[in-house]
């Protein structure tokens, strides 16, 4: 039998028991597929990271991540908190780790409060936005327990998006209309039996503004991956600001996003998105936040 050591620490949040938490096994060393999905499922949280070593030493580490169900190429929050946790950890812990992932190459900015204390990190998207089908306002709205008028389609339909991991995104009226979704798993199932595209990534990402395009609340739910709603979704909110940048009038724009996220699950969380287009290239993103530390301890298998 073997033994591993795990933290667990609260990612986009300064405050214990806020944020999206998450597990992180700091030396995976030895854990095979199969064991990274059975203790991911036994955590049940939406996501766990496992850390190993980089295939190119000239990188930090090659982290993988689960959720409940199934391994995914990319997500925000784990990446935030690996890189937290792993800054934390070190006797001196370098200004950027570089992270091997399915989706490609994670930069880590690690950040530091006032009195210099490691307090979060912020993360580069591994790809530019990339835009594919749009998904049908009704099938969005039943996916959500919402009505088709809640769904706003001045801005763009809904869509898939992604900066590494795929998202249905859709703006929905106001913010009491996204208090009141409640996913529903028959139409998530009909949408991906129905739609191809949709098969494996039918993840429903609804964001309303409050007050202007900047400042914005957000829901994730996902549970065809086994997330029946995430507490913050560093992944869909880098997408979702990549998507709002490159609808942005100009050539050459650079936008910050402030986004609020697990209201609505008593799990209050604080994102800080930002995108860059140019007139010549793609449209990057980046996604920042804070965490606090809550547990750990030893993991046999």
């Amino acid at each position: 039998m073997s033994s591993y050591d795990y933290v667990t620490v609260g990612v986009f949040t300064s405050q214990k028991f806020g944020g999206n938490p998450l597990a992180v096994f700091p030396r995976a060393d030895g854990l095979t597929d199969g064991q990274m999905q059975a203790i991911a499922a036994e955590f049940n949280l939406s996501e766990t990271s496992f850390v190993f070593p980089p295939d190119n030493p000239q990188h930090h580490a090659k982290v993988r991540i689960f959720t409940p169900k199934a391994e995914i190429p990319f997500a925000g929050h784990p990446n935030v908190g690996t890189g937290y946790v792993l800054a934390r950890m070190a006797d001196n812990p370098p200004e950027h780790y570089t992270f091997e992932e399915a989706a490609g190459l994670v930069r880590v900015h690690i950040l530091r409060d006032e009195s210099k204390a490691i307090c979060g990190a912020r993360i580069s998207a591994p790809r530019a936005l990339s835009l594919d089908i749009a998904v049908p306002t009704d099938l969005v709205a039943r996916c959500a327990g919402l009505t088709p008028a809640d769904i706003v389609t001045d801005l763009h339909h809904p869509l898939i998006a992604s900066v590494g991991t795929p998202f249905v995104i859709a703006q929905v009226a106001s913010v009491e209309a996204l208090a009141r979704a409640r996913p529903d798993l028959a139409a998530f199932r009909e949408g991906a039996e129905s739609i191809p595209e949709l098969a494996d990534r039918f993840n429903l990402h609804l964001y309303a503004q409050q007050g202007d395009l900047v400042h914005l609340r957000t829901r994730m739910f996902a549970p065809m991956m086994g997330v029946l709603e995430d507490p913050a979704t560093g992944s869909a909110n880098a997408a979702l600001a990549a998507l709002l940048t490159s609808l942005a009038p100009g050539e050459n724009v650079d936008l910050h996003y402030e986004i609020e996220q697990g209201i609505e699950m008593g799990r209050p969380s604080q994102i800080i998105a930002s995108a860059r287009k140019t007139g010549e290239g793609p449209v990057l993103a980046t996604v920042a936040g804070n965490c606090v530390p809550m547990m750990r301890g030893t993991l046999e298998v």
